[in-house]
């Protein structure tokens, strides 16, 4: 999977689990991809979008294919169930009128994954922003966005961070720079209330957040920002998602994916939990 913002809407995680599995099930068939094609009347491109979750998985293709590939009426019939659920747009739906197209697969991927790493230079990761400063951020980056859309951006981005309080909440770890502490955002009191914000959720069992100070000197990370999600299904990959100023990416490769780990964990070794708890608490004073 790598997809850009120019590309088409993304799948949800249901979708991408089913994809998987529409596709180990022709293979286990013997079934190649013109196979597939020929039995829908398709071209075997529209096949393998299925399987890549890159369109939505109709349930009269669904079932023809599982016909083609010798399930059962009771597999089929609970595919076609999870299908048409696959389908149903999820809770961030209502906020496509302030939140660009592609941008919903990171929200889907955010919502199913067990686990987040995630790195950020310039700014505190959404999950973990109060309001104020999510306001401030998405403000500077908006500068010609109404107070209509700033409003509602700011509520998703809220509402995202009920995730944290789930009970099967994913696990956390976010490394970011110092200086993101230094980039004054809104005003000192908010970010002294952010500072506040980051040193209560740090004591989250499920939370770990290590700043890399600026003694740290150069190190791998020092890029663009990206986010790593695993999931506890074992038909989904880990994924990657980074950005820059006109462009992101979800990336899936092996390769990729490793070299983002890497550089994860390589930064957090350059600090520790305390000397950042320390840190933070330092940042807080030069606010007050």
């Amino acid at each position: 999977m790598s997809e850009s913002r120019s590309g088409t809407s993304a799948p949800t995680v249901l979708r991408m689990i089913l994809g998987r599995r529409l596709q180990d099930m022709r293979l286990a068939a013997g079934a190649s991809l013109e196979d597939a094609a020929k039995a829908l009347r398709v071209t075997p491109l529209t096949i393998r979008r299925l399987e890549k979750a890159e369109v939505a998985l109709k349930p009269l293709y669904v079932e023809k294919l599982l016909e083609t590939f010798g399930a059962d009426r009771q597999e089929i019939d609970e595919f076609v169930d999870l299908a048409e659920q696959a389908n149903e747009p999820g809770w961030w739906h209502s906020y496509r009128d302030a939140v660009p197209s592609w941008f919903t697969a990171y929200v889907s991927l955010e919502t199913g994954a067990q686990t987040l790493r995630t790195y950020e230079p310039q700014y505190v990761t959404g999950l973990l922003q109060t309001h104020d400063y999510a306001r401030a951020v998405l403000r500077g980056g908006l500068p010609n966005g109404s107070d209509e859309e700033l409003t509602r951006r700011v509520e998703l981005r809220m509402r995202r961070q009920s995730l944290l309080e789930r009970e099967d909440a994913p696990t956390l770890w976010v490394v970011m720079e110092e200086a993101v502490l230094h980039r004054t955002v809104g005003s000192a009191d908010v970010m002294r209330k952010q500072i506040e914000r980051l040193l209560d959720v740090s004591e989250l069992p499920h939370v770990s957040l290590d700043v890399v100070s600026f003694e740290a000197g150069a190190h791998v990370g020092a890029c663009a920002p990206f986010t790593y999600f695993r999931f506890a299904e074992p038909e989904l990959p880990d994924v990657v998602y980074s950005e820059i100023l006109s462009a992101s990416v979800y990336l899936d490769q092996r390769a990729d994916v490793v070299s983002h780990l890497e550089a994860h964990s390589r930064m957090a070794l350059l600090t520790s939990s305390e000397d950042s708890r320390a840190l933070l608490n330092r940042m807080r004073k030069e606010y007050s």
